[in-house]
């Protein structure tokens, strides 16, 4: 079986389906992807303790968003549910994994997983970050690491940026603040050097840290795939860039 990569990608909000060249950059990632047995999400959008494991039945999506137009609230991806991932993830992860079998994909897990493999086809897990703690999440992927050599497709999912006070309705793709153009253009040095210490001090280490991430939850799912992919983090390469919003959309592939 031939070993997964580990990703990291920006999810966007649900009008990213309506933007003809973010979906179009993440069919054609996909197409350069071996189909996956399984998939890993773990998504800016879910956080609880312990760590916990959504429905491993096709359940409704859970629409964690308000304020969108009644369209986006139809949107369906009813993948199959992942039962036999659910107990391989229990069983690397050991200790106390809740269930949260009512729990459906969120649109940081759906919304991206639509566009990447639209047949939703391919079972789908979708586990909680049980804390923010960059060093915590580096050590929950490395421990999910191996679930890679069984075909599973491990997938971090959050924004590069993320201060939706910044936003900029409208701006192009090449349009972003300052704050946000300094905080990407310095995680992708440290990216492409392998800089893994900066990385997990981002708060501290990066221009404008604060202000790129006021609160850390859509960087902090960049953690999990690094640690899922910390024995190739030289292969770690950026497959989409540019801005949406003034917010980067940076998304990397390891492996």
């Amino acid at each position: 079986m031939v070993k997964t990569p580990a990703l990291y990608l920006s999810h966007g909000a649900p009008p990213l389906a309506d933007d003809a060249l973010w979906t179009s950059q993440l069919a054609a990632w996909s197409a350069t992807l071996a189909k996956p047995e399984a998939i890993l999400m773990v998504s800016a959008h879910w956080e609880d303790t312990p760590t916990t494991l959504g429905a491993t039945t096709t359940v409704p999506l859970t629409y964690d968003f308000g304020g969108f137009p009644e369209r986006y609230y139809q949107v369906a991806y009813p993948a199959p549910g992942a039962p036999e991932l659910a107990a391989k993830v229990r069983g690397l992860l050991g200790g106390k994994v809740a269930d949260a079998p009512e729990r459906g994909l969120d649109h940081g897990a759906y919304v991206p997983l639509k566009e990447m493999f639209p047949e939703a086809d391919i079972p789908v897990l979708q586990m909680s970050m049980p804390t923010l703690d960059p060093h915590g999440l580096f050590e929950l992927g490395r421990r999910l690491a191996p679930l890679r050599d069984q075909g599973v497709l491990i997938i971090g999912s959050g924004f590069f940026t993320h201060n939706l006070r910044g936003i900029m309705i409208g701006a192009g793709v090449n349009e972003a603040p300052s704050w946000s153009r300094d905080f990407d253009a310095w995680g992708r040095e440290a990216l492409d050097t392998g800089d893994l210490d900066a990385l997990l001090d981002f708060q501290h280490a990066a221009p404008a840290g604060r202000i790129a991430h006021p609160h850390t939850e859509h960087f902090a799912p960049l953690f999990v795939t690094l640690g899922a992919a910390a024995d190739e983090l030289d292969t770690q390469k950026t497959v989409i860039d540019g801005f949406w919003g003034g917010l980067a959309k940076r998304s990397i592939q390891l492996g």
